[in-house]
């Protein structure tokens, strides 16, 4: 078999063919799938090899004591003979993967051969076609979790257990000083328990990707952003836990941590960097210092590790193993997600190379993903797990090569999809316009010269079973809408279809029912506006909230030409039925939730609407849906009012915040940009990677739920209660 190995004397990375290791009792012999290069220890390693004896021994302080111990001990030629013998030697790399068991050792009943696991230890999860891992350094991969987001269970134990040592609480606010690999975990995880996350770290790319994940706010730790943030979510007084995830030579972390920090406050340490604490600091907050060992309890303890040896859960609940299952069930419930972490996936054979340009800084990641042969063409799961959607087990994402174009299909090629979503696509590459299906001859065959699409045909089911098809397109009238798209899902199709999803409850749970018979959950909604750069960069200026808050949606959509077929109510749905999930989805993003409750109702001939919808942590949208207003009036307008602050949302040309500080945005030029050339890069990078969809299955299904309640709210007169929430 093939590993990764590195001479620590020479520098000198290689793949070499070893032999296989046996399958010991206590363990499980396992095919790697994926591993993962940790972009900070790892690189560190192999820097370190690059140095001078000079230079290793001035970053390896530790093992120069150990040097010197063993002079004292054994005398001057016997610890040089044995310290070279060590240096001049290939080490292996890597300790954080994911593969299938192939064999089964003595004393192992909870897997058996065929099953995915994931695996951690840098002497058992290293970077190589075959690992024998003991029972402690393993755990099961739940069902619909993509292998290579599996890979990430170690480093994500990593993270877990230094948030456990924080002892984070529901409303406390910390601050992550380093995002790396890491550092951006720690923030997601911090987040999912209840916590608000200031980031800190020089690279504006990882800020950016911090806040996308659930920072609060992130910014360079020279910047006054981050002191004003955490001032602005404290109230003065400091955060309650400080995670040190950096690495590297500068005592700046430790010194911003104790500013930054409370009174009685926690510094945790889960990364490698100096800590020559600033005595005064620290003791007049009397901060409590604590450190993060690696995986959890049982590292370090040959007995729990090798020997299977576990520990009693009643006096340590959380172990190396549990923190390690914990971690794969909230990447498979969709509470973590590491897709957007993944900056390079490179073939195995390519790991020297790879190595190599990470070092030289050519290749700029957060995590980088080894692939192994035997499963370079195997079909990835989705990433995420919607548990409120049953699934069923016989569908996955189709096997796609990184380089090949993203084939995709569309269904009708009317004004919408011909001026908002075709020319997008036609100038992206990686993207093959393959076929275009319309119920009209002409309209297809205008589609297919203007957009260069390979083939125009009036047979859907000729495009549905076409195996080289990636995606299908559904952009035809509303009443076709559903139904298209079950037969698209059963088809095993990746869909992507204009609002609305469907008209009716009846059509919704037909949706729902061909997602649970295949198993196949890749669906997106042209819900296009939470997209829209200007709105994404207000909500970022708006920052997060600590109560709950007022939305105000004034959508002056204006009458429709006589002839409209928006306006065939009887087979086309009302007019907020087709378009009012807009709207909808959008407050609810801007909310974070889904709403619980709806209550509608209407002027004297149903020609205005006003919407409220409750959400669970007592904030409102009022979405008013006009028809009667002046033509010259903007059609969009939005307020968000919270905590002392305001968004403004005007049409999407301009935004303004106010808070402690206003910002108002430069005037865009006059064609709006809505959001829909994002949309549609957000979906296609869904389609390419297999990674989970734009927006969660449960947000589309409780947006349609939210846009049909209108209906009934307004027939009955009453508030509507929702039986889907996030």
């Amino acid at each position: 078999m093939k590993q990764v190995v590195q001479n620590y004397k020479s520098g000198e990375l290689a793949v070499l063919d070893v032999p296989v290791p046996g399958c010991k009792p206590g363990g499980v012999l396992v095919r790697s799938a994926y591993s993962l290069i940790s972009t900070g220890t790892e690189l560190m390693k192999v820097s370190e090899a690059g140095m001078s004896m000079l230079g290793k021994a001035r970053s390896r302080p530790d093992q120069v004591a150990k040097v010197m111990q063993s002079v004292a001990t054994n005398g001057v030629p016997a610890t040089y003979r044995k310290v070279m013998g060590k240096l001049d030697s290939y080490t292996p790399l890597g300790y954080s993967l994911c593969g299938v068991v192939e064999q089964v050792g003595a004393g192992i009943d909870d897997v058996k051969v065929g099953d995915l696991v994931a695996c951690a230890g840098n002497e058992h999860a290293l970077h190589a076609e075959l690992n024998w891992v003991p029972k402690n350094l393993y755990a099961p991969v739940p069902d619909g979790l993509a292998p290579r987001h599996a890979a990430f269970g170690t480093v994500g134990s990593i993270a877990m257990q230094g948030v456990r040592r924080g002892e984070p609480q529901l409303g406390d606010v910390a601050l992550v000083i380093g995002l790396g690999l890491i550092g951006q975990l720690v923030v997601q995880l911090l987040a999912a328990s209840g916590v608000r996350v200031v980031g800190v770290d020089p690279d504006p790319a990882r800020c950016e990707l911090a806040e996308r994940l659930g920072a609060a706010a992130c910014g360079d730790p020279a910047s006054a952003a981050v002191e004003a943030a955490v001032a602005e979510l404290t109230g003065g007084h400091g955060v309650d836990q400080v995670y040190l995830a950096a690495g590297g030579g500068s005592n700046q972390p430790v010194e911003l941590a104790a500013r930054l920090c409370r009174d009685r406050g926690r510094v945790v340490d889960i990364g490698k960097c100096r800590l020559d604490l600033p005595w005064n600091a620290y003791y007049e907050k009397e901060l409590d210092v604590r450190f993060s060992r690696s995986y959890g309890p049982g590292r370090y303890d040959p007995e729990y590790e090798l020997e299977g040896r576990d520990y009693p859960i009643g006096y340590v609940r959380w172990t190396e193993r549990r923190n390690l299952a914990c971690f794969l069930d909230l990447l498979a419930r969709g509470r973590v997600d590491v897709e957007p972490l993944v900056s390079h996936i490179a073939d195995f054979d390519d790991a020297v190379e790879t190595y190599q340009r990470l070092k030289d800084g050519d290749l700029k990641a957060v995590a980088v993903l080894f692939r192994y042969p035997e499963h370079a063409g195997e079909p990835e799961a989705p990433a995420v797990a919607v548990p409120a959607v049953r699934r069923g087990g016989g569908a996955s994402t189709p096997a796609r090569s990184a380089k090949a174009p993203v084939r995709l299909a569309f269904v009708g090629a009317g004004n919408y999809a011909t001026s908002m979503l075709l020319p997008h696509l036609a100038q992206r590459d990686g993207v093959e316009l393959s076929t275009v299906v319309t119920t009209t001859a002409l309209s297809a065959a205008n589609a297919q010269r203007k957009f260069g699409f390979a083939e125009a045909t009036t047979d859907l089911d000729a495009v549905l079973g076409d195996t080289s098809v990636d995606a299908v397109f559904v952009v035809t009238r509303h009443s076709s809408h559903a139904e298209l798209t079950r037969k698209a899902l059963l088809a095993g199709k990746t869909v992507f279809v204009e609002k609305p999803l469907a008209l009716t409850e009846d059509e919704l749970a037909g949706v729902l029912a061909a997602v649970e018979e295949s198993g196949n959950d890749r669906l997106q909604v042209g819900f296009n506006r939470r997209f829209a750069p200007l709105l994404q960069e207000a909500r970022r200026r708006f920052g997060a909230r600590t109560g709950p808050a007022s939305l105000r949606y004034l959508v002056n959509a204006g009458r429709l030409q006589h002839g409209s077929w928006y306006l065939q109510q009887g087979t086309e749905g009302s007019r907020f039925a087709g378009e009012g999930g807009h709207f909808i989805d959008t407050a609810s993003w801007l909310l974070e939730a889904d709403p619980v409750s709806v209550y509608a109702v209407a002027t004297s001939g149903n020609e205005d609407l006003q919407v409220v919808l409750r959400y669970p942590d007592g904030s409102t949208a009022t979405i008013s849906y006009v028809t009667t207003g002046a033509p010259g009036f903007p059609k969009e307008t939005l307020d968000l009012v919270a905590d002392g602050k305001v968004l403004r949302l005007d049409d999407f040309v301009r935004a303004s915040v106010y808070g402690r500080k206003r910002w108002v945005s430069s005037r865009l030029p006059k064609a709006r940009d809505k959001g829909q050339s994002a949309e549609l890069a957000a979906f296609i990078k869904a389609v390419r990677t297999g990674g989970p969809m734009p927006v969660p299955l449960e947000s589309l299904v409780a947006t349609t739920s939210a846009t049909l309640a209108v209906q009934a709210g307004l027939a009955g007169g009453a508030p509507v209660t929702l039986a889907r929430s996030r």
